[in-house]
């Protein structure tokens, strides 16, 4: 791309910026989003049986600190466990003592930690009480967040490669090969993806994966049409001439001139699936197809917690109140950018 292109880019980040801006109800839909990230990313500093820094036999370790980096998809191969509290099969609060310098997570318990305290209302030591083997719901609710945001970003982005490839291919080429992913892209639009979604996972084993990999295989097809759309307004433009008069090849072309400025309007079709994906993780954990027990996910607190109902009404809000929060943000932030990239909402008020 040349200079003068990604000049043009710059200027028109910036004036999207500016209008995103002024749309208040998709800054707190942004700040919501941040604070979720966060969270999913720093679970272990949060929420935790495991210290986040202590002084044990002479030494000093940060087992939460490591186990939070080791997560991260390459650099977490090149981090080993913070021994001895790093293993599965030692309980930390039973090997330090008073005597030992520790510094606990804010709250210190496991998502998957049990004891005797079922059932419990929310206090001082549970803050959103425990559930019927006495695992403390503040720390699932947070570690069901690292689920939650997981799924949304993996999903989509698997849908986005998808839909990029697809509707771009569709809109540069034309004639039959855009005819032929047209009647796809309707075909699959066609379908009810929830019950696709659980008419494949029968044939699959339940896991967080098969989650992702699903929703991503059957969200792609709004992202390939803006895409299809977008491609074919820009391929005569005078910008992709110019390009293939110096020679560029059709891949070329489409890679790094058609498609930095087709993207925009996907952006927004991407922020609206991140929610949608998140809402059908829960219901398929709700159903019992995605996350299974002990690992936590806002779908089975929220199942389990429909069952304790009469008992403990306690444990519905804060898996509704996390879910709805989540899918509100999402939306937020889609609806403002949607109005900052559109050029004929720039003198709207909010």
């Amino acid at each position: 791309m040349t200079a003068r292109g990604l000049e043009h880019m710059e200027i028109g980040a910036g004036r999207t910026w500016r209008r995103f801006r002024r749309r208040r109800g998709g800054l707190v839909g942004l700040g919501v989003v941040v604070i979720l990230l966060l969270t999913a990313f720093f679970a272990p500093l949060i929420a935790g049986n495991v210290p986040i820094v202590c002084r044990y036999q002479g030494r000093w370790s940060a087992p939460a600190i490591v186990e939070t980096f080791r997560r991260v998809p390459v650099v977490g191969q090149w981090i080993s466990p913070s021994k001895p509290f790093g293993l599965p099969s030692v309980d930390a609060k039973s090997h330090l003592s008073q005597e030992d310098v520790v510094f606990w997570p804010l709250i210190p318990f496991g998502p998957t930690e049990t004891s005797s305290d079922s059932l419990r209302p929310p206090s001082s030591v549970h803050w959103f009480g425990t559930d019927r083997i006495g695992r403390d719901l503040a720390s699932r609710m947070v570690h069901g967040t690292t689920v939650s945001m997981t799924v949304g970003f993996v999903a989509m982005g698997i849908a986005t490669l998808i839909g990029l490839s697809i509707g771009g291919w569709a809109g540069y080429a034309g004639g039959w090969v855009d005819a032929l992913f047209s009647r796809l892209i309707e075909v699959v639009t066609c379908f009810p993806v929830l019950f696709l979604i659980l008419s494949v996972t029968v044939w699959l084993e339940p896991s967080i994966v098969n989650v992702m990999v699903i929703i991503g295989l059957t969200r792609w097809t709004s992202i390939a049409r803006f895409t299809r759309g977008e491609f074919l307004r820009l391929r005569e433009q005078e910008f992709v001439l110019a390009a293939r008069a110096s020679g560029a090849g059709p891949f070329r072309i489409a890679v790094r001139h058609l498609l930095p400025n087709a993207i925009a309007p996907a952006l927004v079709t991407i922020t609206f699936g991140v929610a949608q994906a998140i809402l059908l993780e829960a219901a398929l954990s709700w159903l019992g197809f995605g996350v299974q027990q002990p690992n936590p996910s806002w779908g089975n607190i929220l199942r389990s917690a429909y069952v304790q109902l009469r008992w403990s009404p306690h444990m519905v809000y804060p898996p509704c109140a996390a879910i709805f929060l989540a899918v509100l943000a999402y939306n937020l932030v889609g609806d403002a950018l949607r109005d900052a990239i559109d050029p004929r909402t720039e003198t709207r008020t909010v």
